[in-house]
């Protein structure tokens, strides 16, 4: 079932769905999730985690995706900056997990998720995966939606806010974006929980991600 790389999950073909994420790492912006259907034996050309494609690839395989899928089989989840600062990231990684899975039709039988642990979603089983971007293409299909969705908000947060340059670091904690911070301070979409110490170059959380 969804091979990529030789790989297979062991079993009869069931309706699954991949599950993947992109901007939980960033100071600025929601966390978005991605939930795809995606049938056994599918595949496509060139479809591969995320991160290791270029924005114009990601947006050139995002446009194959939707024409590939019907409506239904693909859907993006968020949680904004205020509810990442309410219930923490991990919390709000796995709501918009949830929304995107939820707004998936037909519902899948199985989610597949990427990473190493996901708060069950009721009455669909799920097998997590980690590095599953990389070998298998029902996840990494939810890679490239995830990561295009948040690219393209960030690029219209950037037009609000330009001094943070979200249209080169997308809100991840580049060394221009924490200059930015530190010279114009937060904005509205900036994650209030996420607090940077300048003096040690790293980041500081309020809240356990856990």
């Amino acid at each position: 079932m969804d091979p990529v790389g030789g790989r297979c999950l062991e079993g009869p073909p069931t309706m699954l769905a991949g599950v993947d994420e992109a901007g939980r790492g960033c100071l600025a912006g929601p966390v978005v999730a991605a939930a795809v259907l995606w049938p056994d034996g599918q595949t496509l050309p060139g479809l591969t985690d995320s991160k290791k494609l270029s924005e114009t690839q990601r947006e050139d395989l995002r446009a194959a995706l939707e024409v590939l899928l019907p409506i239904g089989h693909w859907a993006i989840g968020m949680a904004s900056p205020a509810e990442i600062d309410r219930i923490n990231i991990l919390q709000a990684t796995y709501l918009a997990m949830h929304r995107a899975i939820a707004a998936l039709q037909p519902a899948p039988e199985f989610l597949l998720i990427d990473g190493n642990r996901f708060k069950p979603y009721p009455d669909i089983a799920h097998q997590c995966e980690v590095k599953g971007d990389a070998r298998f293409q029902a996840i990494s299909a939810a890679s490239i939606f995830a990561k295009t969705e948040r690219d393209r908000l960030m690029l219209e947060g950037h037009a609000q806010f330009p001094h943070y340059g979200w249209d080169r670091n997308k809100g991840y904690p580049s060394v221009g974006h924490r200059q930015a911070l530190e010279l114009h301070g937060a904005c509205s979409w900036h994650r209030k929980s996420f607090k940077w110490k300048a003096s040690q170059m790293q980041l500081d959380f309020d809240r356990q991600d856990s």
